[in-house]
């Protein structure tokens, strides 16, 4: 795996553990949108173009962008969901989160497959 995935991934389980800290009181982390953190700026100016010509480049790009715009909006959920003391939305967001953030990760590391950076 190239450096820059790696960073990426890093990045995306950082903002992930900060986030479930702030959710369990140990933290007071906010979030961001989708398209303030590193991945989003990254989707947002030249990811696309560093996915080579051979690619789906846009059902790429789309299916990453729509799992992480779904990923910050259920972390802002959740943290609705905690302002709100209501546990079993908070779970049912925490598991959302999970599962769009395997899906992230396997979209970064098929992106590193494809791409050259």
């Amino acid at each position: 795996m190239s450096a820059f995935f790696f960073q990426r991934i890093n990045d995306h389980i950082q903002y992930l553990r900060r986030l479930e800290q702030t959710l369990k009181d140990q933290g007071d982390f906010r979030g961001c949108d989708f398209h303030s953190c590193k991945l989003g700026q990254w989707i947002d100016t030249e990811g696309p173009s560093q996915i080579p010509e051979g690619a789906d480049k846009a059902k790429l790009v789309f299916e990453m962008n729509t799992v992480h715009e779904h990923f910050h909006q259920t972390g802002e959920r959740a943290l609705a969901a905690k302002e709100a003391n209501d546990p079993a939305a908070v779970r049912q967001a925490v598991t959302d989160m999970l599962k769009d953030s395997n899906i992230l990760v396997a979209k970064l590391m098929e992106l590193d497959r494809l791409c050259k950076i």
